[in-house]
């Protein structure tokens, strides 16, 4: 029997990362998977400097030590049934992640960390693992009804099928555990070259936008609504910005989801505007799931 792979989710002991903490057990819990609580620390590169607790172990190592083990004392609470396992590892926070990521199911995060820059809507771990991970990450933000799952009711931003099928799979399989209902979500926009007058007949080009972006829905949701035929399935097609639709929308839904490229050989930050929005903006936790093309 093949061994489930865990949630990782980054710790780092500050205030943001407490509630993924709390949300990842819950969604270990929902889906049945270990829970892995990650450090990064680059304690080792300064031990000549850091001040000693004892003979042989410094300040630094002992804060590392404390926080992951704080963290798993907040989630054995949580829910004692989860199985959680703790590291800490030699790195920066987001490198620590990104490898952990090559052995996970998905990647969680809180929305800020310790880092100095407090008026970062979005830490720069958080951004730079949705922009480089491949595999899913959650990244935990909203208001109280969104982080505690009350809406029962989950966003799918359906984008094309090249960056979105492997979203759309993993939706499929939150709304299902869940138990909630899933809204499928493809926004159009009406060129702005083309503009509709009184005497323009309802069939002539550029009329159908809506039209074809619900036959792009369907094409995209087929075969998971065949393979998860209990997930019931709102559809809607809605003229206007992806991300102003997605950000609004996000009030009303306990996770936003979103595809992500990722082209093999490419390196720096590879997120789209879709995704970078909602990643700052959104009333919900938001997952970015990734599509190798």
């Amino acid at each position: 029997m093949m061994m489930e792979l865990p949630l990782v989710v980054g710790v780092d002991g500050s205030d943001g990362s407490l509630p993924a903490i709390d949300w990842a057990v819950d969604e270990a819990a929902r889906h049945g998977l270990p829970l892995r609580l990650v450090h990064g620390s680059l304690w080792e590169r300064y031990e000549g400097l850091a001040p000693k607790v004892g003979p042989d172990r410094p300040a630094a190592q002992v804060m590392a030590d404390h926080i992951v083990a704080s963290a798993a004392e907040r989630a054995g609470r949580r829910n004692p049934d989860v199985k959680v396992s703790t590291d800490v590892h030699l790195a920066d926070a987001a490198d620590a992640l990104l490898h952990e990521g090559n052995n996970a199911t998905a990647l969680i995060t809180g929305v800020r960390g310790r880092g100095p820059l407090k008026g970062l809507l979005l830490g720069s771990v958080g951004l730079a693992v949705a922009a480089r991970a491949h595999c899913p990450v959650i990244v935990v933000r909203g208001d109280r009804a969104g982080l505690a799952g009350t809406h029962e009711r989950i966003l799918l931003g359906a984008g094309e099928p090249d960056t979105s099928e492997e979203a759309a799979r993993f939706a499929f399989r939150e709304a299902e555990a869940r138990g909630c209902v899933l809204d499928v979500v493809r926004t159009w926009r009406r060129p702005a070259y083309r503009t509709a007058g009184p005497d323009t007949p309802a069939d002539a080009p550029g009329q159908d936008h809506g039209k074809e972006a619900g036959t792009g829905l369907d094409e995209l949701v087929r075969d998971a609504v065949a393979d998860h035929p209990g997930v019931r399935v709102r559809r809607a097609t809605v003229e206007g910005p992806a991300r102003e639709v997605l950000v609004h929308r996000s009030a009303a839904a306990d996770l936003v989801i979103v595809g992500a490229r990722r082209r093999q050989g490419h390196f720096g930050l590879q997120l789209g505007r879709v995704a970078h929005t909602l990643l700052h903006h959104a009333q919900c936790p938001v997952a970015v799931v990734p599509q190798r093309v």
